[in-house]
């Protein structure tokens, strides 16, 4: 098989239709100039969580966590069918896939840390060797057989867990910012992009309320020895290792 990339695309590149359009193209020529198989990893579109919570307490005081993560997910998949049409629109051979396909579980909703969270790669395997891009949601994963949430920023996590175990050759996290910045750019001019951050940088940066990529993933990373491209669209990003 083809060498294997794994591109997470946050809500906040997700914001409609044109945003689904162009993050295709921009697949689109990822499989052109690499030749790699893709997984694109995706969350919910930007604030769409926002709206099901709120929606969720619409309905009672008490909202239950298996019902809540169930009504989350549909954000998720969501994502995954408009971005598989889009891709289909370009030409490319493309799939989603839903969470029980994707084959991320973990044993137990306390114990959704980095040890809980295990792989099967096996549907993901099997559908990479059929398509140019499978797109998976980010966010969730199942506890016997029930959807559970990886916390928010969970897409990350997601991303990361699947490029570790699928031995892929990068992992990119596409937001809507370059990368990470010596300080916040909204508020501090002269703000500098920063090229390259290890592990522990990264980390005690998420310590300290940044929230650019969840801590998990930066955890689950750097023990897996893998490399981060933390980036935008247009930009060549921050490279975390």
């Amino acid at each position: 098989m083809a060498d294997v990339a794994v591109l997470k695309l946050g809500g906040s590149v997700l914001n409609g239709p044109d945003s689904y359009k162009r993050a295709a193209l921009f697949l689109r020529d990822e499989v052109a100039r690499t030749h790699a198989r893709l997984v694109a990893v995706v969350s919910a579109e930007f604030g769409h969580t926002d709206v099901l919570w709120r929606e969720a307490q619409s309905v009672t005081d008490h909202v239950d966590d298996d019902a809540r993560d169930l009504l989350w997910s549909t954000g998720e998949l969501r994502s995954v069918a408009l971005l598989t049409l889009a891709l289909r629109a370009t030409g490319l051979s493309a799939t989603g896939l839903n969470v029980h396909e994707t084959g991320l579980r973990v044993e137990g909703r306390a114990s959704a840390g980095v040890d809980g969270l295990v792989f099967n790669p096996l549907p993901l395997r099997a559908a990479l060797g059929r398509h140019d891009v499978v797109v998976v949601p980010g966010f969730l994963a199942t506890c016997r057989q029930q959807v559970v949430t990886l916390g928010r920023g969970g897409s990350d996590w997601s991303a990361v867990a699947l490029a570790a175990a699928l031995r892929a050759s990068r992992c990119e996290l596409i937001k809507d910012v370059p990368g990470y910045f010596t300080a916040d750019p909204q508020t501090t001019p002269g703000a500098a992009l920063i090229d390259a951050l290890d592990y522990t940088t990264a980390l005690e940066m998420a310590d300290a309320g940044c929230p650019l990529v969840q801590r998990q993933a930066i955890d689950h990373a750097r023990r897996s020895h893998l490399p981060l491209i933390v980036r935008s669209f247009d930009s060549l990003g921050t490279w975390v290792a």
